[in-house]
């Protein structure tokens, strides 16, 4: 069954549904390499809080220390487009955190680009959470970057191989990077955003969700703001970072 999981996966490029009708049938697939990292929800390295999902991703393609799923996480996550005092507040909280904290963000531009960079300066862990095949570079302004974390973190997709990015895949990864930390800390939103997505699947599996709070009418914290007016926990000081 576990060899079949990764065929599906790979013959129909991590398409969910597309899985899940070939694992209920009893078609039998085309012999296709499986050869891959990849860890199945068949196995013990699988992380239970992937399971609390209500689609749990059937395979985990990666690149990198599958064994950083066993370490404390965190989600960190933010706007693609910050200003100097969003990213200001990513570096210091990553900066903050415990040392033996992993640090889970999706590898996009931005505020994801600057907890990942920092984590990795800081000589911490990091897991990149894609939304393309992944042996996919995306966006390629973070190739570098992705090259740092295969080599002193991980790189994990439901993708598999050289699946392109569709505009799809991000919103249905987003729940992967709530899922993964035991909390969500927001640096950079505003109201119409990927990031205030990812909030709402924290939510939905009780994560803490904790947002950095901007001055009134700064459009890149407006979503940071809503959320700490809807209950989010406020971080006020360096201090409340070492609590993470």
């Amino acid at each position: 069954m576990r060899n079949k999981i990764i065929q599906a996966a790979i013959l129909y490029q991590g398409d969910y549904e597309k899985i899940a009708g070939a694992l209920k049938s009893d078609t039998i697939l085309e012999k296709i390499h499986t050869e891959v990292n990849a860890i199945t929800i068949l196995d013990k390295e699988y992380p239970l809080s992937l399971k609390q999902l209500r689609y749990p991703p059937f395979v985990l393609f990666y690149k990198g220390n599958p064994k950083l799923l066993g370490h404390p996480s965190v989600s960190l996550i933010g706007s693609r487009i910050p200003n100097a005092y969003g990213v200001e507040m990513t570096k210091q909280i990553v900066s903050g955190c415990k040392p033996d904290v992993v640090i889970v963000s999706g590898l996009a531009k931005g505020i994801d680009a600057v907890a990942h960079q920092k984590a990795l300066d800081l000589g911490r862990m990091t897991i990149g959470v894609i939304g393309c095949g992944i042996d996919r570079i995306y966006p390629m302004d973070n190739e570098q970057l992705y090259h740092r974390i295969s080599s002193a973190g991980l790189i994990l997709s439901e993708y598999p191989g050289f699946t392109p990015p569709r505009k799809h895949h991000f919103p249905f990864r987003n729940r992967l990077i709530a899922a993964l930390g035991s909390k969500c800390i927001v640096t950079s939103a505003t109201l119409k955003s990927g990031t205030m997505l990812t909030v709402n699947e924290a939510l939905n599996l009780s994560r803490e969700v904790l947002c950095v709070p901007y001055p009134i009418g700064m459009a890149c914290g407006e979503g940071c703001n809503l959320l700490i007016s809807q209950g989010a926990t406020i971080l006020t000081n360096a201090s409340d970072f070492a609590m993470i």
